[in-house]
């Protein structure tokens, strides 16, 4: 009498999960946000500082400019930040290996308990540490998962992340100011078609977080006009004294 030892059929997973650790999200989001809110930020105090004078080609140069510095400033920030964190991971995972090598049945020991903790019975657990020591590879790649969080092969990319903060911050950056490019003399319809790509950025963000469409759009359009706004008064402030 034989028995069968296949495992049997299983409901098919019917949803997938988007990428939230990879190198590129986070940086091109900021990005984009930073460069719509910094840019209308900076041409509104420009704006509001010049609005007695000929302000328009102040305004263009203001925001201009600061599509260039935001961009590479964003860039070189990510790209440090990026590298800074993947090489501290490199580092413990260095220290991890080295213990494993070193003292491969303590660590194996290790993460046995570990998976007793998380409710695994602990003969079971004893074995599926043992075959994970099997390999080193293998048994560094777990222990930096289990203990670090990270994942010793996909570990964020200092191009990635400069790349899509540059490009992002450059692209959000562009928006308040290219009604300018176009012939507008007023800040109103920077303002406008800035704040309609912050209400569709915000939203787009949701479709990867947990907050409504609406609520995260609404969020990012009010903190984008006060920005602008606040910044306006203080422009208005500054150059109703004179300086400069």
């Amino acid at each position: 009498m034989t028995t069968d030892a296949r495992v049997p059929d299983l409901p098919e997973i019917s949803h997938d999960h988007p990428d939230v650790t990879g190198g590129w999200l986070r940086p091109a989001v900021f990005g984009a946000m930073d460069g719509l809110v910094s840019n209308l930020a900076l041409i509104a105090g420009v704006a509001g500082g010049t609005r007695d004078h000929t302000g328009s080609a102040a305004v263009v140069l203001a925001g201009l400019a600061g599509l260039a510095a935001g961009a590479f400033s964003m860039a070189a920030g990510e790209y440090t930040s990026v590298a800074s964190q993947s090489e501290a991971a490199q580092r413990e995972i260095d220290k991890e290996r080295r213990e494993i090598i070193a003292n491969p049945e303590g660590e194996a020991g290790e993460l046995a308990e570990m998976y007793v903790a998380k409710g695994i019975d602990p003969v079971l657990a004893a074995e599926v540490s043992r075959q994970i020591h099997a390999n080193v590879d293998n048994a560094v790649a777990v222990h930096a998962r289990e203990e670090l969080g990270v994942d010793p092969d996909d570990l964020a990319s200092p191009m990635v992340a400069a790349v899509s903060s540059f490009l992002s911050f450059a692209v959000g950056a562009l928006i308040p100011v290219l009604p300018y490019l176009l012939g507008a003399d007023t800040l109103v319809p920077g303002m406008l078609v800035t704040l309609l790509a912050l209400f569709v950025c915000g939203a787009v963000v949701t479709q990867v977080t947990s907050r409504s469409w609406w609520y995260g759009g609404s969020r990012q359009m009010v903190l984008g006009a006060a920005a602008a706004g606040l910044t306006y008064v203080f422009g208005s402030l500054v150059g109703s004294a004179g300086i400069g």
